[in-house]
């Protein structure tokens, strides 16, 4: 039985647990689809479409172009996957993923991102069950594996959204992440 603050008028409310292979199972297996299946090919679409004079265009110096996302990203992924999971080494300096202001070729960005999600996906797949609720240091914080995964899950999901909004405003075209999809 496990307890949970999420019940109604802050009572705790009691839930059978489920096996943790089950749970790891279906965790892995959202994970993936979310990241792999829907955020990635996105940005990539996202990227192809753009020049890399758009990639790296912003409104402000206080704003992040989608170039500097795209590098954010991969240095989240490397630390809280990479590292957090997967027990690589950590030489993230987290601020030059925003302060790049070099316009690195789109080509380049695309090969930086398949190369992070290729090694993200072989270090997630790889990542036992067991270890799901032991609490690891990662960046400045320490979390479980389950948190690392869905910190990372929603993390890379909005960022993908901010990358979708900028091409769409630059390129004034819409994507086609849903081309085909009945969604009513």
């Amino acid at each position: 039985m496990v307890l949970s603050p999420l019940g109604g008028g802050g009572k705790l409310r009691t839930f059978d647990t489920m096996p943790t292979t089950r749970i790891h199972t279906a965790l892995i297996h959202e994970v993936k689809h979310r990241l792999f299946d829907e955020s990635l090919p996105r940005i990539i679409e996202c990227l192809e479409k753009l020049t890399d004079e758009q990639i790296w265009w912003r409104p402000n110096e206080s704003s992040n172009s989608i170039g500097n996302l795209v590098l954010h990203l991969c240095g989240n992924v490397r630390q809280w996957i990479g590292t957090g999971l997967g027990n690589l080494p950590d030489s993230r300096k987290r601020q030059t993923d925003f302060d790049e202001r070099r316009m690195i070729a789109r080509d380049v960005l695309i090969s930086e991102l398949a190369s992070t999600m290729s090694m993200a996906k072989s270090v997630i797949s790889n990542f036992p069950g067991n270890e799901l609720l032991i609490s690891r240091p990662v960046q400045t914080f320490n979390e479980t594996g389950m948190s690392i995964l869905i910190h990372v899950t929603e993390h890379f999901s909005y960022h993908t959204g901010q990358i979708a909004y900028i091409t769409k405003l630059l390129s004034g075209k819409s994507l086609s992440f849903y081309e085909g999809v009945v969604l009513e």
